[in-house]
């Protein structure tokens, strides 16, 4: 496009813009200006560079299209995320179903999310609280990680956490227990979440290693020692109520 051509545009946008103002439904419309707007850009863009446009060469148009492609790969990602995110919560379902939901099912970052998916679509069973809070206890799967068990004990319900903390505590005790032996935990829970965190506490105190409490370490708080609790490494933490 020429000048020239830029110019005769620019008239005929400004010509529009004119047209539109006795039409109601246009007159407060944002079009109109923005196109005259753009044709006044691009014809001093000619006027100033000279030559013939190209919008391959026109740096605002260049930005526009970038942010453009930006802002689709951003909604390409997230599409991607919530297909993910149904795939997973469609998997753990149908574990749940034929009783298959159990510690040989590690957890991933995410799955938090897919049991509130879960809920939201009425799928939900109180079995994927008890697969969860085993996880938490045992820190196995994406839970071995210590940011994840700080950021579980801070979003998951009382119903997984309680049932955590009674678990981590219980197994201090040496005894072993096969899957499905401390589904009581969750029961109980479910009655009474406080009453189980506070057991959960006390025996973390009863159950501390004598030489921790020999050496002072006794102090540092009912879950602060290490390998105690459901977070472990000194941190102090507390499952909240």
């Amino acid at each position: 496009m020429s000048a020239t051509e830029a110019a005769a545009a620019q008239e005929d946008a400004r010509l529009q813009q004119h047209m539109d103002r006795d039409r109601e439904d246009l007159a407060d419309g944002e079009r109109g200006p923005a196109e005259v707007a753009e044709w006044e850009r691009i014809t001093q863009l000619l006027v100033t560079a000279g030559g013939v446009y190209d919008p391959d060469t026109d740096a605002v148009v260049q930005d526009e299209l970038a942010a453009d492609r930006r802002a689709a790969e951003v909604e390409q990602q997230r599409l991607q995320e919530q297909q993910q995110l149904a795939a997973r919560a469609d998997e753990l379902a149908a574990r749940m179903r034929v009783g298959r939901l159990d510690r040989t099912v590690e957890t991933r970052p995410g799955d938090e999310t897919a049991c509130e998916l879960l809920v939201h679509r009425g799928d939900y069973h109180p079995v994927v609280d008890g697969w969860l809070a085993q996880a938490l206890a045992d820190r196995s799967g994406h839970y071995a990680d210590p940011a994840a068990r700080v950021d579980a004990v801070g979003s998951l319900p009382v119903a997984v956490r309680a049932p955590a903390a009674l678990l981590a505590a219980l197994a201090r005790t040496g005894a072993p227990a096969g899957d499905g032996e401390l589904e009581f935990t969750g029961r109980l829970a479910q009655a009474d979440p406080e009453a189980i965190d506070a057991l959960a506490a006390w025996l973390d105190r009863v159950l501390a290693p004598a030489e921790l409490a020999e050496a002072g370490e006794g102090a540092r708080g009912e879950r602060g020692r290490p390998g105690g609790g459901l977070l472990g490494g000194g941190d102090g933490l507390r499952t909240p109520a």
